[in-house]
């Protein structure tokens, strides 16, 4: 696995816990505030790495086999800014 696919796994898997926790496990401010920071790291990619980037979370896509977790990766350029 390479470096770009294991960062952009971690950071997939960082915004789906978040996004998908509840007000018992976390608190609604800081998930804001995480997912915010996920979209602000990538708005700070490169052209190049931006590309990169979506080339990993349509390979990621295509391989999933959970259907909600398929979706949300599926919505993660568009709701990260990962496309314009």
């Amino acid at each position: 696995m390479s470096l770009t696919r294991a960062l952009a796994e971690a950071l997939v898997d960082l915004a789906w816990y978040v996004e998908g926790a509840n007000d018992e496990h976390v608190d609604q401010d800081d998930a804001v505030k995480a997912l915010e920071g996920v979209a602000a790291v990538v708005g700070r990619l490169s052209d190049s790495q931006r590309a990169e980037f979506q080339q990993v979370i349509e390979a990621m896509t295509e391989t999933e086999t959970d259907p909600g977790r398929r979706e949300f990766l599926d919505a993660f350029p568009d709701g990260f800014g990962l496309v314009e």
